[in-house]
């Protein structure tokens, strides 16, 4: 397969060389009435400038199942809705069916409420989550298709190619360097999920078991929320390591309406749920100020399991303590601030992945820890 690192001039032939094409028997229409294998369930608001790419790759996967298209238009005020339509005789010449429907209301609904309608209006055994800004591989249902038939309760994902070529450079990394493992244990980092939400296909049941999507509509984080509810009922995750979309990077997606306050709380509640109420006390990893924030944050009953923060910068440590000022507990409590050499496990870790050249990971490293018993990282 080709290199994932492409300009967006480069897009187009990017998304479509060296690929198989598809035969007469992979377009050939299914029986009336039958419902769909796979729904690529797509949302769209105001979405012109990137619908053509979009559903060419949607048109050129190269899966033998039959494909349905569900679209639904939460308010759109560009022509989206009319491109969508221009393209539905294209689609079903090549057995890909198409079932379109929105609202024509002042403000959109949101995100959460988009997908849930999309979903609604389709048949498919299987959704595969298609946003309107970015591109598939022709691979794509095809492989995430078998890798949902042996994991039905899971999400699976896939690793992305980012456009424009360096944007999120640290992000897009992440996407795509987790372990199975990590998969599971950084979920509760302020990436967000793990397996991330333009990349998601899972059963029908599934979806019906964990979901809907939250409808709070903008500045709401959807995806997040479906994400923890996933995890809580059981639910797997799968990474595809093929890069199946081109992940589209600009002003005007979603996910900026998303407040870092919200997804911080949200956090800091699922940690709270799943990890500190495991453990009678822990070590906060970062006696800065990301590492008291999140101390503050805890509820009272987990900040006082903390039993120390621990650092490497000498003049952290020096001090001695750091004094709970907002307490209204008197006295004020006061947590230790020692060298991570001088503390055991387990460990909160609040230093970002991937910004001290290695140095906290090389830290770590050094005290022979397992990631999801020893510690988990937070930022």
């Amino acid at each position: 397969m080709s290199s994932c690192r492409r300009s967006g001039t480069e897009l187009k032939r990017f998304c479509t060389r060296d690929e198989p094409q598809m035969s007469a028997r992979d377009c050939s229409q299914p029986p009336e009435g039958s419902s769909a294998e796979v729904s690529v369930i797509m949302p769209v608001y105001n979405a012109s400038d990137w619908l053509d790419e979009c559903l060419q790759s949607i048109l050129q996967q190269y899966f033998q199942g039959r494909v349905e298209l569900s679209v639904y238009d939460d308010g759109s005020t560009d022509n989206s809705r009319e491109m969508i339509e221009i393209w539905r005789e294209r689609l079903e010449e090549r057995g890909v069916s198409m079932v379109i429907s929105g609202h024509n209301s002042d403000s959109p609904r949101g995100v959460g409420f988009a997908k849930n309608q999309a979903v609604s209006q389709s048949s498919g055994r299987f959704l595969c989550f298609q946003d309107a800004d970015d591109v598939m591989r022709p691979e794509r249902v095809r492989l995430q298709h078998d890798a949902a038939l042996l994991n039905p309760t899971a999400i699976v994902g896939c690793k992305v190619c980012r456009v424009p070529e360096g944007s999120t450079e640290r992000y897009t990394r992440w996407i795509n360097s987790l372990t199975p493992d990590q998969l599971v244990t950084q979920v509760y980092t302020s990436h967000g999920p793990t397996v991330v939400m333009p990349t998601w296909f899972c059963s029908r049941d599934w979806f019906q078991k964990v979901g809907p999507f939250n409808e709070g509509g903008k500045g709401v984080p959807e995806d997040l929320l479906f994400f923890y509810e996933s995890l809580r009922r059981g639910g797997g995750l799968v990474r595809v390591d093929e890069c199946l979309l081109v992940y589209r990077y600009h002003e005007h997606a979603a996910t900026h309406s998303v407040l870092e306050e919200t997804i911080w709380r949200l956090r800091v509640d699922f940690l709270q749920e799943r990890v500190l109420s495991q453990w009678e006390s822990f070590t906060i990893w970062n006696a800065g100020k990301q590492g008291r924030k999140l101390y503050r944050s805890l509820k009272p009953a987990n900040q006082k399991k903390v039993k120390a923060f621990c650092d490497v910068d000498e003049n952290k440590i020096q001090k001695g303590f750091y004094t709970y000022e907002e307490s209204k507990e008197r006295p004020k409590p006061k947590i230790p601030v020692l060298h991570f050499t001088k503390l055991s496990p387990p460990f909160i870790v609040c230093v970002k992945l991937d910004m001290t050249d290695g140095g906290m990971e090389a830290n770590l490293r050094s005290l022979q820890l397992t990631e999801g018993k020893h510690y988990y990282h937070f930022n």
